[in-house]
Formats: C-alpha cells, structure tokens, sequence
C-alpha cells in the first residue's frame, strides 16, 4: 500500500527486454535500507526489487502490465515518481493507493492559474464513472483531488510545492498517465450497481 505521496524522482537509467522488461531506476533512496522484494511505486506502478546498487534498483516488468500503464513510454532519461510502500505507523498525507494501475489517461490541456497549473485529462470511458469532483485520484502515483468532471474528461490543479517535487513540472499535452481510481470510489459504485 502506498499514499500517493511521492518522496522521490528517480531516473530510468537502463532497459533491457529480456523475457520481461527490466527496468534499473536511479534514485536518491539510501539502497542499504531497501530490501530485495520490496514494492516501490515507480509513476504509480507497484513493481518489485530484484537487484539493488549504490544509487539504484531493478525491477521486472510483465508484458500485461506494460501493456496497462504508461510504462511502454519509458526510455533511458525517463523521470518517474517514486514512493516507497507505507510502513506501519507512517503518515497516511494522501489517500489508500495500491499502485495497481486501472487504465493509463491522456493529458488534453495545460494552462497555467497564477502559480498553479490547470491540466485537464481525459480518462478511459469504463472508468470515468468513478471520477468524481473533490474526489481522490492518483496519477502518475501522485494523490490528487478532482476539481471538475465533464463526461471522461477531468480537471487537476498543480500547486507549485507538487511541480517542484515530482515529475508534473513536465507536464504536456498528448502526456499519457498512469491512472488508478479511488478504492473508495470502486466499491460505492459496486454497492450501488447491486442495489
């Protein structure tokens, strides 16, 4: 489990299709303190450490999941969001995020709002329903609360502090971002459909 609190930006530094996709990410993260087999969100993604070095980690990525996240974007440069999995005790500052993606969004606008950034998205059709305004999203692994809904499409400001700490001070249109809808919002849409 995760908050969506990103604590880091880590770095693809090599890619290698073997089998499966493996991914070494340079972070700033003491990798003493990492464990082998520990989950790191990497832009949203739960991916599990396979090998460790003094400023890195590999992780192993399957087909299914490249083929339901952004992670078929990555390349050598790539800058990616990191959180590492919450520990008992630790601040919940964002909301209950599992890092298993629902379905990958597209960046439709950018504007700026004095110091902030408005970026509007455009969310897959089966999951805008759970979309909500003043709801929670993660995107790209960050916790986000929903401004406005209109149909799939959905609005997010970026305050300064969230630009400056992860990798939303890149943001482009035509960006595609990894997208997992509120836990919460999954099962009172159930609760409602059984009803």
């Amino acid at each position: 489990m995760f908050t969506g609190i990103v604590t880091d930006i880590g770095t693809v530094a090599e890619l290698d299709q073997q089998g499966d996709l493996r991914a070494r990410i340079r972070t700033s993260y003491d990798t003493a303190g990492i464990d082998m087999g520990a989950s790191i969100a990497s832009d949203g993604v739960c991916l599990t450490v396979i090998a460790l070095g003094d400023d890195w980690y590999d992780v192993q990525i399957s087909a299914e999941t490249v083929s339901k996240t952004n992670l078929d974007h990555w390349q050598v440069g790539t800058r990616v969001n990191l959180e590492r999995a919450l520990k008992v005790g630790d601040e919940l500052g964002g909301h209950i995020v599992s890092g298993h993606v629902d379905g990958v969004a597209e960046v439709i606008a950018v504007a700026d709002e004095g110091d902030s950034t408005r970026v509007t998205l455009r969310a897959p059709v089966d999951l805008a329903r759970f979309i909500a305004p003043k709801g929670s999203v993660a995107l790209n692994g960050t916790s986000l609360t929903v401004n406005d809904v209109e149909g799939c499409d959905f609005g997010i400001n970026f305050i300064p502090h969230t630009k400056e700490v992860t990798t939303w001070g890149d943001v482009a249109v035509g960006d595609k971002v990894n997208l997992e809808i509120d836990t919460l919002a999954r099962y009172v849409a159930r609760l409602a459909e059984m009803s």
